[in-house]
């Protein structure tokens, strides 16, 4: 499954509500798995971003409903990127060859 890094920024809405429900932080990630992504890990950041969080999808488009959902709601905004396991990365630079 393809593995994704998101950094999330919340908006002072956002960090409004996560002041005064922080468990309302579990119930956006069960609501990420019930759209089709697996959290494998999660962090709070202190600096520029506030989350970053590690998932699989089963695929991109999955992934696009997940982002474009989230960012919808106007309480936070987010980077995606794509993940490659090492291993995963070598045997396709190897095959750049």
């Amino acid at each position: 499954m393809p593995k994704f890094v998101m950094l999330s920024i919340i908006s002072p809405d956002g960090a409004a509500r996560l002041r005064e429900h922080p468990e309302r932080l579990k119930e956006v990630n069960a609501e990420v798995e019930a759209m089709g992504g697996a959290i494998e890990h999660q962090v709070a950041l202190l600096g520029q971003w506030d989350f970053l969080t590690i998932l699989e999808t089963p695929d991109v488009a999955t992934m696009t409903r997940i982002t474009t959902a989230l960012n919808a709601r106007g309480t936070l905004k987010t980077r995606t990127l794509t993940a490659l396991d090492i291993d995963e990365f070598i045997a396709s630079v190897g095959d750049a060859g």
